[in-house]
Protein backbone atom coordinates (compact mmCIF):
# COMPACT_ATOMS: atom_id res chain seq x y z
CA UNK A 1 0.00 0.00 0.00
CA UNK A 2 1.13 3.46 -1.11
CA UNK A 3 1.75 6.10 1.72
CA UNK A 4 -0.71 8.03 0.12
CA UNK A 5 -3.10 4.93 0.53
CA UNK A 6 -2.57 4.88 4.35
CA UNK A 7 -3.14 8.10 4.59
CA UNK A 8 -6.51 7.56 3.15
CA UNK A 9 -7.37 5.15 5.27
CA UNK A 10 -7.53 6.83 8.34
CA UNK A 11 -10.59 7.93 9.67
CA UNK A 12 -10.89 11.91 10.52
CA UNK A 13 -12.02 11.67 14.15
CA UNK A 14 -14.85 13.63 15.95
CA UNK A 15 -12.99 16.57 17.38
CA UNK A 16 -10.76 17.96 14.47
CA UNK A 17 -12.40 16.57 11.33
CA UNK A 18 -10.49 17.53 8.01
CA UNK A 19 -10.57 16.46 4.99
CA UNK A 20 -7.14 16.52 2.88
CA UNK A 21 -6.94 15.06 -0.73
CA UNK A 22 -5.13 15.59 -4.11
CA UNK A 23 -7.89 17.87 -5.00
CA UNK A 24 -7.11 20.34 -1.95
CA UNK A 25 -10.33 21.80 -2.34
CA UNK A 26 -11.59 21.28 1.07
CA UNK A 27 -9.85 22.17 4.35
CA UNK A 28 -11.84 22.27 7.46
CA UNK A 29 -12.10 22.11 11.01
CA UNK A 30 -15.46 21.62 13.46
CA UNK A 31 -16.09 21.93 16.98
CA UNK A 32 -18.10 18.38 17.31
CA UNK A 33 -18.52 18.75 21.31
CA UNK A 34 -21.02 21.33 20.65
CA UNK A 35 -23.26 22.50 23.36
CA UNK A 36 -26.63 21.20 24.07
CA UNK A 37 -29.81 22.76 23.13
CA UNK A 38 -33.14 22.29 24.35
CA UNK A 39 -35.02 19.39 22.50
CA UNK A 40 -36.90 16.59 22.50
CA UNK A 41 -36.10 14.07 25.44
CA UNK A 42 -35.95 10.14 24.97
CA UNK A 43 -37.30 7.94 27.18
CA UNK A 44 -33.77 5.92 29.73
CA UNK A 45 -31.64 4.41 27.47
CA UNK A 46 -31.02 0.60 28.65
CA UNK A 47 -27.40 -0.40 28.10
CA UNK A 48 -26.92 -4.24 27.76
CA UNK A 49 -23.82 -6.04 28.50
CA UNK A 50 -21.93 -7.65 25.74
CA UNK A 51 -23.10 -10.76 24.45
CA UNK A 52 -20.78 -13.55 23.22
CA UNK A 53 -19.47 -13.26 19.93
CA UNK A 54 -19.07 -15.86 17.12
CA UNK A 55 -18.03 -15.71 13.62
CA UNK A 56 -20.05 -13.91 11.49
CA UNK A 57 -21.33 -16.44 9.03
CA UNK A 58 -20.63 -14.54 5.47
CA UNK A 59 -18.03 -14.47 2.54
CA UNK A 60 -16.72 -11.13 1.41
CA UNK A 61 -15.37 -10.85 -2.18
CA UNK A 62 -13.68 -7.79 -2.96
CA UNK A 63 -12.63 -6.24 -6.47
CA UNK A 64 -9.57 -3.71 -7.01
CA UNK A 65 -10.82 0.11 -8.49
CA UNK A 66 -9.03 0.78 -12.02
CA UNK A 67 -8.08 3.80 -10.96
CA UNK A 68 -4.89 4.63 -8.06
CA UNK A 69 -5.90 6.55 -4.76
CA UNK A 70 -9.50 7.22 -5.86
CA UNK A 71 -10.54 6.46 -1.85
CA UNK A 72 -13.85 5.11 -3.01
CA UNK A 73 -16.20 6.24 -0.51
CA UNK A 74 -19.87 5.04 -0.83
CA UNK A 75 -21.42 2.53 -2.70
CA UNK A 76 -25.34 2.27 -3.79
CA UNK A 77 -27.22 -0.87 -5.13
CA UNK A 78 -28.81 0.22 -8.85
CA UNK A 79 -32.51 -1.49 -10.15
CA UNK A 80 -30.33 -3.52 -12.17
CA UNK A 81 -28.56 -4.68 -9.43
CA UNK A 82 -25.09 -3.01 -9.95
CA UNK A 83 -22.55 -1.65 -7.36
CA UNK A 84 -22.11 1.68 -7.96
CA UNK A 85 -19.75 3.53 -6.01
CA UNK A 86 -18.07 6.99 -5.80
CA UNK A 87 -14.46 7.50 -6.61
CA UNK A 88 -13.97 10.75 -4.23
CA UNK A 89 -10.52 11.95 -4.84
CA UNK A 90 -10.53 10.58 -8.60
CA UNK A 91 -13.21 12.71 -9.47
CA UNK A 92 -15.68 9.89 -10.91
CA UNK A 93 -18.18 7.75 -10.09
CA UNK A 94 -17.79 3.65 -10.62
CA UNK A 95 -20.19 0.64 -11.46
CA UNK A 96 -19.43 -2.99 -10.68
CA UNK A 97 -20.85 -5.69 -12.04
CA UNK A 98 -20.69 -8.61 -9.20
CA UNK A 99 -21.64 -10.97 -11.80
CA UNK A 100 -18.95 -10.46 -14.31
CA UNK A 101 -16.35 -8.54 -12.22
CA UNK A 102 -16.06 -5.81 -14.90
CA UNK A 103 -15.71 -2.44 -13.47
CA UNK A 104 -16.34 1.19 -15.89
CA UNK A 105 -15.82 4.16 -14.36
CA UNK A 106 -18.03 7.25 -15.23
CA UNK A 107 -15.93 10.79 -14.98
CA UNK A 108 -17.56 13.91 -13.72
CA UNK A 109 -17.39 17.06 -16.01
CA UNK A 110 -16.59 19.69 -12.59
CA UNK A 111 -12.95 18.85 -11.73
CA UNK A 112 -12.53 18.29 -7.81
CA UNK A 113 -16.09 17.64 -7.51
CA UNK A 114 -15.34 15.18 -4.72
CA UNK A 115 -18.45 12.95 -4.85
CA UNK A 116 -19.02 11.73 -1.72
CA UNK A 117 -22.50 9.65 -1.16
CA UNK A 118 -24.91 8.37 -4.09
CA UNK A 119 -28.58 6.75 -4.70
CA UNK A 120 -29.99 5.43 -7.53
CA UNK A 121 -33.43 6.26 -8.86
CA UNK A 122 -36.19 4.31 -9.84
CA UNK A 123 -34.80 4.91 -13.45
CA UNK A 124 -31.22 4.11 -12.42
CA UNK A 125 -30.02 7.09 -12.96
CA UNK A 126 -26.90 7.44 -10.07
CA UNK A 127 -27.54 10.85 -8.09
CA UNK A 128 -24.66 11.80 -6.15
CA UNK A 129 -23.24 14.48 -3.35
CA UNK A 130 -20.44 16.87 -4.84
CA UNK A 131 -19.14 17.46 -1.33
CA UNK A 132 -15.89 19.84 -2.50
CA UNK A 133 -18.11 21.87 -5.06
CA UNK A 134 -21.02 22.40 -3.25
CA UNK A 135 -23.93 20.60 -5.68
CA UNK A 136 -25.72 17.56 -6.43
CA UNK A 137 -25.45 15.43 -9.56
CA UNK A 138 -26.92 13.05 -11.70
CA UNK A 139 -25.15 10.45 -13.60
CA UNK A 140 -27.38 8.67 -16.71
CA UNK A 141 -25.32 6.04 -17.26
CA UNK A 142 -26.73 5.15 -21.05
CA UNK A 143 -24.95 8.42 -22.22
CA UNK A 144 -22.29 9.31 -19.21
CA UNK A 145 -23.80 13.06 -19.33
CA UNK A 146 -23.97 14.48 -15.70
CA UNK A 147 -25.95 17.04 -14.54
CA UNK A 148 -25.55 19.33 -11.96
CA UNK A 149 -27.78 21.05 -9.19
CA UNK A 150 -26.12 24.02 -7.09
CA UNK A 151 -27.32 24.45 -3.37
CA UNK A 152 -29.04 27.72 -3.82
CA UNK A 153 -27.39 29.08 -0.13
CA UNK A 154 -24.07 29.77 -0.32
CA UNK A 155 -23.28 28.88 3.23
CA UNK A 156 -24.62 25.10 2.17
CA UNK A 157 -21.02 24.07 0.24
CA UNK A 158 -20.56 20.29 0.99
CA UNK A 159 -23.57 18.06 0.51
CA UNK A 160 -22.72 14.41 1.84
CA UNK A 161 -25.15 11.52 2.08
CA UNK A 162 -28.30 11.41 -0.03
CA UNK A 163 -31.30 9.23 0.18
CA UNK A 164 -34.75 9.18 -1.65
CA UNK A 165 -38.06 8.50 -0.15
CA UNK A 166 -40.91 6.45 -1.34
CA UNK A 167 -42.10 9.55 -3.33
CA UNK A 168 -39.17 10.09 -5.54
CA UNK A 169 -37.94 12.91 -3.83
CA UNK A 170 -33.98 13.20 -2.59
CA UNK A 171 -33.02 14.22 0.76
CA UNK A 172 -29.76 14.72 1.91
CA UNK A 173 -27.24 16.06 4.98
CA UNK A 174 -24.47 18.98 4.19
CA UNK A 175 -21.70 18.09 6.93
CA UNK A 176 -20.00 21.15 8.30
CA UNK A 177 -22.98 23.19 6.74
CA UNK A 178 -25.37 21.88 8.81
CA UNK A 179 -28.39 22.46 6.89
CA UNK A 180 -30.08 19.24 5.59
CA UNK A 181 -31.71 19.32 2.01
CA UNK A 182 -34.47 18.09 -0.26
CA UNK A 183 -34.35 18.32 -4.05
CA UNK A 184 -37.17 17.13 -6.24
CA UNK A 185 -36.10 15.90 -9.37
CA UNK A 186 -39.02 16.75 -11.63
CA UNK A 187 -38.20 20.38 -11.42
CA UNK A 188 -34.70 20.40 -9.69
CA UNK A 189 -35.91 22.65 -6.65
CA UNK A 190 -33.60 22.87 -3.32
CA UNK A 191 -35.21 23.37 -0.09
CA UNK A 192 -32.64 23.64 3.08
CA UNK A 193 -33.46 23.64 6.40
CA UNK A 194 -30.82 24.58 9.04
CA UNK A 195 -30.56 21.94 12.00
CA UNK A 196 -31.04 23.85 15.21
CA UNK A 197 -27.90 22.87 17.03
CA UNK A 198 -24.87 24.60 16.26
CA UNK A 199 -22.56 22.56 14.77
CA UNK A 200 -24.47 19.63 14.83
CA UNK A 201 -22.29 17.82 11.46
CA UNK A 202 -25.74 16.71 9.89
CA UNK A 203 -24.47 12.87 8.45
CA UNK A 204 -25.81 9.60 8.05
CA UNK A 205 -29.53 9.74 6.71
CA UNK A 206 -32.36 7.61 6.18
CA UNK A 207 -35.86 7.57 5.68
CA UNK A 208 -38.51 5.35 7.57
CA UNK A 209 -41.72 3.45 5.71
CA UNK A 210 -43.74 5.96 6.31
CA UNK A 211 -41.47 8.96 4.86
CA UNK A 212 -39.62 10.58 7.79
CA UNK A 213 -35.86 11.31 7.05
CA UNK A 214 -33.60 10.82 10.06
CA UNK A 215 -30.22 11.49 10.51
CA UNK A 216 -27.38 11.46 12.45
CA UNK A 217 -25.98 14.44 14.55
CA UNK A 218 -22.43 13.36 14.43
CA UNK A 219 -21.36 16.88 16.07
CA UNK A 220 -23.72 16.48 19.37
CA UNK A 221 -25.57 13.17 20.77
CA UNK A 222 -28.83 13.58 18.80
CA UNK A 223 -30.74 11.82 16.30
CA UNK A 224 -33.21 13.50 14.25
CA UNK A 225 -36.11 13.92 12.14
CA UNK A 226 -37.35 16.12 9.28
CA UNK A 227 -40.96 16.75 8.95
CA UNK A 228 -41.29 15.83 5.32
CA UNK A 229 -43.94 18.12 4.13
CA UNK A 230 -42.82 20.97 6.28
CA UNK A 231 -38.97 20.41 6.57
CA UNK A 232 -39.04 21.31 10.29
CA UNK A 233 -36.77 19.16 12.66
CA UNK A 234 -37.70 17.61 15.69
CA UNK A 235 -33.92 16.59 17.67
CA UNK A 236 -33.63 13.08 20.19
CA UNK A 237 -31.01 13.43 22.47
CA UNK A 238 -29.74 10.04 23.11
CA UNK A 239 -28.83 9.66 26.99
CA UNK A 240 -25.07 9.74 26.79
CA UNK A 241 -23.51 12.78 26.33
CA UNK A 242 -20.42 11.50 24.82
CA UNK A 243 -22.24 9.91 21.93
CA UNK A 244 -21.73 10.25 18.66
CA UNK A 245 -24.26 8.84 16.21
CA UNK A 246 -22.50 9.02 12.63
CA UNK A 247 -24.75 6.10 10.06
CA UNK A 248 -28.25 4.96 11.14
CA UNK A 249 -30.19 2.52 9.31
CA UNK A 250 -33.98 1.87 9.30
CA UNK A 251 -35.54 -1.57 10.19
CA UNK A 252 -38.38 -3.44 9.12
CA UNK A 253 -40.29 -2.74 12.48
CA UNK A 254 -39.34 1.07 11.66
CA UNK A 255 -37.31 1.34 14.15
CA UNK A 256 -33.77 2.60 14.04
CA UNK A 257 -30.10 1.39 14.34
CA UNK A 258 -26.99 4.09 14.55
CA UNK A 259 -23.32 3.66 15.21
CA UNK A 260 -21.88 5.51 18.27
CA UNK A 261 -18.66 6.26 16.55
CA UNK A 262 -17.09 7.44 19.48
CA UNK A 263 -17.70 5.36 21.88
CA UNK A 264 -17.97 2.36 20.91
CA UNK A 265 -21.49 1.32 20.66
CA UNK A 266 -24.34 0.09 18.37
CA UNK A 267 -27.57 2.06 19.53
CA UNK A 268 -31.64 1.36 18.97
CA UNK A 269 -33.79 4.29 19.00
CA UNK A 270 -37.75 3.52 18.82
CA UNK A 271 -39.26 6.64 17.19
CA UNK A 272 -42.82 5.46 18.85
CA UNK A 273 -41.91 4.57 22.27
CA UNK A 274 -39.02 6.90 21.73
CA UNK A 275 -36.95 4.08 24.01
CA UNK A 276 -33.12 3.95 23.03
CA UNK A 277 -31.27 0.63 23.68
CA UNK A 278 -27.28 0.50 23.50
CA UNK A 279 -25.21 -2.81 23.68
CA UNK A 280 -20.85 -2.14 23.33
CA UNK A 281 -19.77 -3.08 20.29
CA UNK A 282 -17.66 -6.27 19.71
CA UNK A 283 -14.06 -4.37 19.15
CA UNK A 284 -14.12 -2.34 22.47
CA UNK A 285 -14.74 1.07 23.02
CA UNK A 286 -11.99 1.97 20.19
CA UNK A 287 -13.98 0.09 17.73
CA UNK A 288 -15.27 2.92 16.16
CA UNK A 289 -18.80 1.74 14.30
CA UNK A 290 -19.26 3.03 10.76
CA UNK A 291 -20.97 1.89 8.36
CA UNK A 292 -24.62 0.36 8.82
CA UNK A 293 -27.45 -1.46 7.17
CA UNK A 294 -30.38 -3.44 7.87
CA UNK A 295 -30.68 -6.42 5.77
CA UNK A 296 -34.13 -7.71 4.17
CA UNK A 297 -34.45 -10.92 7.50
CA UNK A 298 -33.73 -8.17 9.69
CA UNK A 299 -30.08 -8.92 10.61
CA UNK A 300 -28.00 -5.57 11.47
CA UNK A 301 -24.35 -5.16 9.85
CA UNK A 302 -22.21 -2.72 10.67
CA UNK A 303 -18.48 -2.12 10.16
CA UNK A 304 -15.94 -1.41 12.81
CA UNK A 305 -13.64 1.02 11.57
CA UNK A 306 -11.03 1.17 14.77
CA UNK A 307 -9.93 -2.09 14.18
CA UNK A 308 -6.92 -3.39 12.10
CA UNK A 309 -8.08 -5.20 9.66
CA UNK A 310 -11.84 -3.93 9.95
CA UNK A 311 -14.96 -6.30 10.74
CA UNK A 312 -17.94 -6.90 9.75
CA UNK A 313 -20.29 -7.30 12.34
CA UNK A 314 -23.80 -8.72 12.55
CA UNK A 315 -26.73 -8.05 15.12
CA UNK A 316 -29.31 -10.60 15.55
CA UNK A 317 -32.32 -7.63 17.22
CA UNK A 318 -34.19 -11.59 18.65
CA UNK A 319 -31.18 -12.48 20.65
CA UNK A 320 -29.06 -9.49 21.23
CA UNK A 321 -25.99 -11.43 19.94
CA UNK A 322 -23.16 -10.73 17.74
CA UNK A 323 -21.07 -12.25 15.28
CA UNK A 324 -17.68 -10.73 13.71
CA UNK A 325 -16.45 -11.12 10.26
CA UNK A 326 -12.98 -9.80 9.17
CA UNK A 327 -12.57 -8.14 5.84
CA UNK A 328 -10.02 -9.87 3.98
CA UNK A 329 -7.95 -6.84 2.70
CA UNK A 330 -8.42 -5.22 5.87
CA UNK A 331 -11.20 -2.41 4.73
CA UNK A 332 -9.61 0.99 4.94
CA UNK A 333 -12.37 1.79 6.50
CA UNK A 334 -15.87 0.96 5.62
CA UNK A 335 -17.92 4.32 5.60
CA UNK A 336 -20.99 2.96 4.18
CA UNK A 337 -22.99 0.10 3.00
CA UNK A 338 -25.82 -1.05 1.31
CA UNK A 339 -27.99 -3.82 1.53
CA UNK A 340 -29.09 -5.65 -1.63
CA UNK A 341 -33.24 -6.75 -1.98
CA UNK A 342 -32.15 -10.72 -1.67
CA UNK A 343 -29.83 -9.97 1.73
CA UNK A 344 -26.33 -9.14 0.38
CA UNK A 345 -24.15 -6.29 1.18
CA UNK A 346 -22.31 -3.77 -1.10
CA UNK A 347 -19.23 -2.20 0.72
CA UNK A 348 -17.08 0.51 -0.37
CA UNK A 349 -13.00 -0.13 1.28
CA UNK A 350 -11.80 3.94 1.20
CA UNK A 351 -8.15 3.23 2.18
CA UNK A 352 -7.60 -0.08 0.07
CA UNK A 353 -9.05 1.13 -3.17
CA UNK A 354 -11.34 -1.83 -3.32
CA UNK A 355 -15.30 -2.74 -3.40
CA UNK A 356 -16.90 -5.67 -2.01
CA UNK A 357 -19.47 -7.84 -1.68
CA UNK A 358 -20.60 -9.55 1.24
CA UNK A 359 -23.11 -12.57 1.25
CA UNK A 360 -24.56 -13.80 4.23
CA UNK A 361 -24.68 -18.02 4.48
CA UNK A 362 -28.60 -17.54 3.59
CA UNK A 363 -29.27 -14.69 1.14
CA UNK A 364 -30.31 -15.49 -2.11
CA UNK A 365 -31.56 -18.72 -1.32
Amino acid sequence: MSQHSRRASRDLGTRQHRRIGRIGRLAFSSALAAALTAAAATSPSTAAAAAPVAPAPVSIQEWDVPTPNSRPHDPAVAPDGALWYTGQMANHLGRLDPATGQIKEFPLKTPGSGPHGLAADRDGNIWFTAAFKGYIGRLNPETGQVAEYPLPDPRARDPHTPVFDQGGLLWFTTEQSNFVGRLDPRSGDIRLQMVPTPHAVPYGIAVTAQGVPYFCEFGANKLASIDPRTMAISEVVLPDPAARPRRLAVAGDGTIYYTDYARGYLGHFDPATRKVEEWPSPGGRAAKPYGIAVTPDGLVWYSESGVEPNTLVRFEPATKRFAVAVVPSGGGVIRNMAPTPDGRLYLACSGVNKVAVATPARAGR
